[in-house]
């Protein structure tokens, strides 16, 4: 069912959505993650998951972990047929709040050495490339990509930036 267009609502992710969840990593990604390791990432306190939700389905998800000061986003994904509709940047802005509510000064991630589309999306966030990862991925290198002081008033007006093209999209 494609929901293009439609209103999109975040909300945290629960337990409750794992089933969902999973499918969508099937219908996304070549090694999906379990219901298991989700189940184990939504219990954690030092995580934060969030769903965008049209017509009440999930239509993306991305998660956080957090340590110290340091962000570390474990996954992002939107549903194939919502994709170049600004979901990931929106899903984005969404763990970046997250992080800096709880204390981040810095984001980090990795990124499959392929997926350049994703890698443009987060050299949007700032973050570059400061390293590979041979071999992270069952058949790919992971690109390791950074963005420091998240937490400065120069990135705030960075994330003004994003959220105002966000807003000119038709």
């Amino acid at each position: 069912m494609m929901v293009v267009g439609a209103p999109v609502e975040f909300r945290n992710l629960a337990v409750d959505d794992i089933p969902v969840l999973a499918g969508l990593e099937q219908e996304i990604y070549p090694q999906p993650w379990s219901a298991g390791v989700f189940h184990d990432e939504l219990t954690r306190d030092d995580r934060v998951y969030v769903a965008a939700v049209a017509e009440g389905e999930i239509i993306g998800f991305a998660g956080l972990m957090l340590a110290g000061e340091d962000a570390h986003v474990t996954t992002l994904a939107v549903r194939t047929g919502e994709r170049q509709a600004g979901l990931g940047t929106r899903l984005m802005l969404q763990l970046v709040a997250a992080g800096l509510a709880r204390g981040a000064s810095h984001l980090t991630l990795e990124v499959r050495s392929t997926n350049t589309g994703a890698q443009r999306l987060y050299e949007k966030f700032g973050m570059v490339a400061v390293g590979v990862r041979k071999h992270y991925y069952r058949d790919d290198d992971a690109v390791v990509m950074w963005v420091r002081d998240i937490d400065q008033s120069d990135y705030a007006s960075r994330l003004e930036e994003i959220e105002a093209r966000l807003e000119e999209r038709p």
